[in-house]
């Protein structure tokens, strides 16, 4: 869901409403790529502010 390209209400389907932003997704990686994901394998990690929750 990108807001420039739809309705702010959709923002309302989303766990913490809000959007995420590529700053979330950034940080996501950065932890996989650290210490953090050291024994993270095989996973499928979803950012999206808890829209398929």
């Amino acid at each position: 869901m990108n807001p420039a390209d739809g309705p702010d209400e959709e923002r309302a389907y989303t766990a913490l409403n809000r959007y995420c932003t590529p700053q979330d997704i950034a940080a996501t990686v950065a932890h996989l790529a650290g210490e953090g994901g050291r024994n993270i394998t095989g996973a499928s990690i979803t950012v999206d502010a808890g829209t398929t929750a």
